[in-house]
């Protein structure tokens, strides 16, 4: 198991990565809790027939977790269902000392983590993420919330998890289309801090892919170990943290637009991505031969689902993304692999052509 550690201005927490973790969950735990401290799990009926009798088979029969349940799905990641499930909490008897665990992936997450920093104005809270996307990305860093109508995250709050645990072993149940969605983010991770990952992830596709555990905790712990770097830095996103988002503005207005039904979150993110590529090569701030390497690397871990969409719907799209300010439209761009920059100059022309490009492609 490898361990790495978030230090950011509010807090301070590790990310197991490792295989064989839920079968010896409770021990771990025991180091992290008190005795009398009542612990309830969040997860998805999906998960729990999977890997639920793993999660509490080390518990003690008198101190078993209250189980609450959210189905799969986007579409649930809503505040109706936090009211719910904040209802349930009180009715079982959840108080100031009670802890949350998040078992599943990143809409469980981001929920989950949310309603643990609403719930009596804050409650602690454990992450075990059960998707490569939630390994990565979703499960660090304490942004969490819920999706409105008119955009994905728009409500939320910065809640930092106690740990998180992520085993490598779950993955074996993960559809190959999951998988190669959470890759994305890893590719992404690549592209903007790490060349080495990078690199690794173009030499080793096949291992990758076929989840062999020494691949996957190389690249999970790899992606993991940037994001900690860069949260540790801003960990409000008021500067380098940005760079995160590579790819996302236009992936987001993407999900948006296809009604969160045509693509994975990962796989939209993977169009962003190239658009973002795209617009890098107009201002010539991007090599070309970066440039392939990147397009390359996006598609060698696809298939990317073709989809879609209007212009204009997704300029409207994009122009509510949250990472704007004061009526200026940010967005991340690149000048390598490694190298990531933020801009704040991004016109509806550039972007016009940078959806041109990925939705010709999409359209083949």
């Amino acid at each position: 198991m490898r361990t790495i550690h978030v230090k950011t201005a509010s807090a301070s927490y590790p990310v197991h990565v490792g295989c064989n973790i839920l079968p010896h969950f409770a021990s771990h735990l025991r180091k992290l809790t008190k005795r009398e401290q009542r612990i309830f799990v969040l997860t998805s009926p999906q998960i729990w027939s999977l890997w639920g009798r793993q999660l509490t088979s080390a518990f003690p029969n008198n101190h078993a977790p209250i189980v609450l349940f959210l189905p799969a799905g986007e579409q649930y990641k809503r505040l109706s269902n936090m009211e719910r499930l904040a209802t349930e909490l009180s009715e079982a008897g959840a108080d100031r000392s009670s802890l949350l665990i998040a078992f599943g992936g990143g809409i469980i997450g981001d929920l989950g983590g949310f309603l643990a920093a609403i719930y009596m104005r804050g409650i602690p809270y454990i992450q075990i993420p059960t998707t490569l996307l939630a390994q990565v990305d979703s499960s660090v860093g304490g942004k969490t919330g819920v999706n409105l109508t008119t955009g994905k995250n728009l409500v939320g709050s910065f809640h930092h998890p106690l740990a998180v645990f992520a085993d490598v072993d779950v993955l074996e149940t993960l559809p190959q289309r999951e998988l190669r969605a959470g890759l994305f983010e890893s590719v992404k991770a690549g592209i903007i801090r790490d060349p080495k990952l990078f690199l690794f992830l173009e030499k080793n596709r096949e291992a990758v892919l076929a989840c062999e555990p020494d691949a996957l905790m190389r690249v999970v712990s790899a992606s993991v170990a940037i994001k900690a770097e860069v949260v540790g830095i801003d960990e409000r996103e008021s500067g380098l943290r940005m760079i995160l988002n590579f790819g996302h503005t236009l992936g987001h207005a993407i999900e948006a637009v296809t009604g969160y039904k045509k693509l994975l979150h990962g796989e939209a993110i993977a169009w962003g991505m190239l658009a973002a590529v795209h617009f890098s090569r107009s201002r010539r701030m991007l090599p070309e031969k970066d440039a392939v390497r990147m397009r390359q690397l996006i598609h060698a871990y696809g298939p990317l689902p073709r989809f879609r969409a209007r212009i204009p719907d997704l300029l409207d799209a994009a122009g509510r993304d949250k990472k704007n300010r004061a009526g200026k439209r940010r967005f991340v761009l690149t000048e390598g692999v490694g190298r990531a920059v933020v801009v704040e100059d991004a016109t509806d022309s550039e972007l016009t052509s940078a959806l041109e490009a990925i939705l010709r492609e999409a359209a083949r």
